[in-house]
């Protein structure tokens, strides 16, 4: 690692000045904050190369230094009304983001930025800053040629947040903030419900879920403010999906940790922008800047480890003491109540740490387990050829997924399990955009059926029993079904090849299901459950949420009721389950079954 004087490092610029500080620990910092910094140098020294036609031109880092402390005053806090002063972590921040320019064209290197850091680090002044220099300050040139600077005409600057209430906060600190500044309200027509260039149009706008026409977006930036609430990542997905048509966009996400680390769509983002910076891949156009303190630090350590989140307080100012103290009010009320959700409130905001959901998963800690135990499918299907199983139903609202569980007791105490799912073709699109799930590739693997048309046709279900029953000589035992739902499908069973006595009513509630979904998850401990590895199953088995009925009794739910991590698969299972795992005992009356 080259080291630097003390003259030479004061003789570099900001943004190379705060990489070589944090890269040599003159400055407190995480580890993927001093692998963020080391990236920086280590593309100076590889610059306007074949392989990285890429050039740090100061210029363009100066412009938008200048653009916040020329232009743009605060309008919240302690120092509302006055010009912004960037602090050293801005400078590197901002420099890296618009000072990377290609080699000729200068156009801009980086397309997204990922940053992640502290509550009260000013992101607020920041994305406000951001959007109104894409309205206008935002230009390219060959680097070092400012006098050939070329805008973007009809700029489209997108305020997006994960509802609309959120999404017109952003946009309204952005309209604030350009009332604000005589500089920038001079160069816009800034009025109640809109804001746009007086000479070169566009606008700045809200935009999430609720917006109308998303899909012929142009944007030139794409602010996506505190991404860690976004339950999917749609706003996201649409505004990339028009990148393209300006010479260069740029998405800039910024966020603190959020909680639902399994499912957070923000959370997955995150890990991929960790394996940028630990080189692992490689991605030249995404700009990754994460503030967190490292794995041994304790969140109790106000005077250190607090700081690798929260690089303002480095900066000595009213401000950053200020916010010291209310950190400190927050980790003691936290702390000193017990309250986990405090607690867990603290660390995604102040120390920026992502947590898993609050509210408990049924399979926290054992989804590895359960990915464990799962074996191919042509030796699944071997291992249960011939086998009596116990067939159980989930059905939907016809439009949504259903699932057909199927359990086979095996010897020693072991159970296997699959699953299939089915899903209406009029709704597939749907359910792909909105699930997250690509249900036309595990049609084509055989892990669910999309019927023609718009409802779920239950005829289907009996034909793939009958399929497997004829293939592979499964030895349908009984059919489990939920008799508010499958009221219907039951006589259709009757109908064909089962007898009054197979079809069997299984009432969803705790007192019925709390034991067989007790019972599954200790299968998965002991290691004696075995399934295909179906990628539907496995996913539902994520999702599924654990509710406490009082009483010792449990029951599976989804997060939400509209929600779309969908549990229908493994439901199924369960529903089978409360009869699988008894033994009938034929000197009793019917219905009564002894664990």
């Amino acid at each position: 690692m080259q080291t630097y004087s003390t003259d030479e490092i004061e003789q570099l610029h900001p943004t190379h000045r705060y990489a070589v500080e944090i890269v040599m620990g003159i400055r407190i910092s995480g580890e993927y904050e001093k692998l963020s910094c080391q990236r920086h140098l280590n593309d100076l020294l590889r610059q306007k190369t074949e392989s990285f036609p890429y050039v740090f031109d100061e210029t363009r880092a100066d412009r938008i230094f200048q653009w916040f402390e020329r232009c743009c005053r605060h309008v919240k806090g302690v120092y509302s009304g006055q010009l912004m002063t960037l602090v050293p972590h801005q400078y590197f921040d901002f420099g890296c983001l618009f000072g990377w320019v290609h080699m000729k064209t200068g156009r801009r290197r980086f397309k997204k930025s990922y940053k992640q850091v502290g509550r009260g680090n000013a992101k607020s002044a920041e994305m406000s800053g951001l959007a109104n220099f894409g309205l206008c300050g935002d230009c390219y040139y060959p680097p070092g040629n400012p006098n050939l600077k070329i805008y973007e005409n009809n700029p489209q600057v997108e305020c997006a947040a994960v509802d609309k209430e959120q999404a017109k906060i952003v946009w309204n600190d952005a309209k604030s903030m350009g009332l604000a500044s005589p500089d920038i309200r001079k160069r816009l027509n800034i009025k109640k419900t809109y804001i746009e260039h007086k000479q070169r149009g566009g606008y700045i706008r809200p935009l999430s879920k609720d917006t109308k026409n998303k899909d012929g977006l142009s944007p030139c930036i794409v602010v996506i403010d505190e991404y860690h609430a976004h339950p999917t990542s749609e706003i996201h997905d649409v505004a990339y999906s028009g990148f393209g048509k300006r010479a260069q966009n740029l998405m800039c996400i910024i966020t603190t940790a959020g909680k639902d680390a399994e499912n957070n769509p923000c959370k997955k983002e995150y890990d991929i922008c960790v394996k940028i910076l630990k080189g692992e891949i490689t991605d030249e156009h995404y700009f990754v800047i994460i503030r967190q303190p490292d794995k041994d630090d304790s969140p109790h350590d106000l005077v250190v480890a607090i700081k690798k989140s929260n690089p303002i307080l480095q900066v000595e100012n009213e401000y950053a003491q200020y916010l010291l103290e209310q950190i400190q009010d927050e980790h003691d009320k936290a702390y000193g109540s017990g309250d986990y959700a405090k607690i867990r409130e603290y660390l995604t905001k102040r120390c920026n740490i992502w947590q898993m959901d609050s509210e408990k998963k049924f399979l926290d800690g054992l989804m590895d387990k359960f990915k464990s135990l799962a074996i191919p499918r042509g030796e699944f299907l071997e291992m249960v050829k011939g086998k009596e199983c116990y067939s159980g139903v989930d059905l939907s609202k016809r439009i949504d997924l259903t699932g057909n569980g199927y359990i086979f007791p095996l010897d020693d105490g072991f159970y296997a399990v699959t699953a299939h799912g089915w899903l209406p073709q009029e709704k597939v699109q749907w359910h792909m955009e909105n699930d997250h799930m690509d249900y036309e590739f595990l049609q084509k693997d055989g892990w669910c059926t999309v019927q023609d048309g718009g409802v779920i046709d239950t005829d289907g279900i009996i034909e793939y029993s009958e399929k497997m029953v004829s293939e592979q000589g499964w030895k349908i035992k009984e059919w489990d079904l939920d008799p508010a739902t499958a009221y219907q499908f039951g006589n259709d069973l009757k109908k064909s090849n089962y007898s009054d006595d197979q079809v069997v009513d299984i009432r969803q509630g705790p007192l019925t299901l709390s034991e067989p979904t007790k019972f599954f998850r200790e299968l998965i401990i002991k290691g004696k459950l075995i399934h295909d590895g179906s990628p539907l199953l496995t996913w539902c088995a994520s999702n599924a949420m654990e509710v406490d009925k009082g009483g010792g009794l449990i029951m599976l739910s989804k997060k939400h009721k509209d929600d779309t991590q969908r549990i229908d698969l493994l439901a199924a299972i369960i529903t089978a389950m409360r009869r699988a795992m008894v033994v009938v005992d034929t000197t009793k009356k019917p219905g009564v079954f002894f664990l």
